[in-house]
């Protein structure tokens, strides 16, 4: 399958004397799935570390972390940029320790899953030589290394959000949902400073900043549906736990993350100076929006319809259907726009590994 890189050491994440697996081998099915979601949790640092040097608590806790994980990463801090992290807080004064917190949790998941893998004697998953994308030029980015994600041509869909709040629909069940922020979805967004210049102006930093506030939850939303899903395929109860409790962090993120975004500021027409795309944040508690669609502190998953019709409503988490979820999650992401301007060879080996996820079997295979 061409799976690249090294193994990370398993040794400092066993207790002298623990047992590193429950006396069995990792079956293929089992290894692929953990494999793919290895893959998702680097994307996914790769993502937030970006976020974390413009708007993240800068105390060196996660730079360290990142330093020791990736090659090249520097370990000291960058000083964050002071106007694009007063924006992200326009949005919630704890936002700089909530983007570190989520930072952090991602680089632990990727970490231990590949001493898993490694552990296990199972090919594990490294994407540096992937981290060819140009980064941020603004004030507080580590301008010169090499990115995995592209964070400043995003399409991001806020459909989670009306998916999330109606009653009688469900994604697994075939039904779609409106965008709450419509024009997010059309074109090519910024959700970080590109530059310096970015930050010049106010009413077009906000809309940066609202922009990374509507992608946090996307991203974290992507991973409670991905988890719920892969854990359905796993085989061995130890991959099962593994997927279940990684995937309870998803959610905690996601849950904060929801109830974040609804403190946007709302804007009107904001046209970016390089690109020339508007978008426009509504507020979501006033006609034409309002009500249980689109009411900002409606942040729990509303009860809806659950594997057949014929059932009550029940409070869950949607999607959670397997057939495809892995090939789904990967076309999710490059939809996303986060991919643009990535090699055929990196999105070859995100489709072996979402191919592999999606044909493991609860037996094993």
């Amino acid at each position: 399958m061409g799976v690249a890189g090294a193994a990370l050491s398993a040794a400092p994440l066993l207790r002298v004397g623990a047992r590193a697996d429950d006396g069995g081998s990792l079956s293929k099915g089992d290894a692929a799935l953990l494999r793919f979601v290895t893959a998702a949790e680097i994307i996914e640092s790769d993502i937030w570390l970006q976020y974390n040097e413009l708007a993240g608590v800068q105390d060196g806790e996660v730079s360290k972390l990142a330093s020791q994980l990736i090659p090249g990463y520097p370990s000291q801090v960058t000083g964050g940029n002071a106007a694009y992290t007063e924006a992200i807080k326009q949005l919630d004064e704890d936002m700089d320790q909530y983007i570190s917190d989520n930072t952090e949790d991602e680089l632990t998941h990727e970490n231990f899953l590949n001493a898993y893998l490694s552990a296990k004697g199972a090919a594990t998953v490294n994407l540096d030589a992937f981290r060819t994308l140009p980064s941020s030029q603004a004030t507080g980015a580590n301008r010169n290394f090499g990115r995995l994600t592209n964070l400043t041509q995003l399409s991001v869909h806020t459909d989670w959000w009306t998916r999330y709040r109606s009653r009688t629909r469900n994604p697994d069940l075939g039904d779609k949902f409106p965008n709450a922020i419509p024009t997010l979805a059309v074109g090519q967004h910024t959700a970080i400073p590109r530059t310096d210049s970015d930050v010049n102006d106010s009413t077009f930093l906000q809309a940066v900043a609202n922009t990374a506030g509507f992608h946090f939850p996307w991203i974290e939303q992507g991973g409670t549906s991905l988890y719920a899903e892969q854990a359905q395929r796993a085989s061995g109860t130890e991959a099962l736990r593994i997927l279940l409790s990684i995937g309870g962090t998803e959610i905690c993120h996601f849950q904060t993350w929801h109830d974040k975004a609804g403190n946007a500021p709302p804007l009107n027409h904001v046209i970016d100076p390089v690109t020339g795309v508007s978008v426009t944040f509504p507020d979501l508690n006033s006609p034409p929006f309002g009500g249980e669609n689109f009411q900002t502190n409606l942040i729990m998953p509303e009860p809806t319809v659950f594997l057949s019709r014929q059932f009550p409503p029940c409070s869950i988490i949607r999607p959670t259907e397997t057939k495809g979820a892995a090939m789904g999650a990967v076309n999710a992401l490059t939809g996303d726009g986060l991919f643009i301007g990535q090699s055929a060879q990196f999105m070859q080996l995100l489709h072996d590994l979402a191919s592999d996820a999606d044909k493991a079997m609860r037996d094993g295979h």
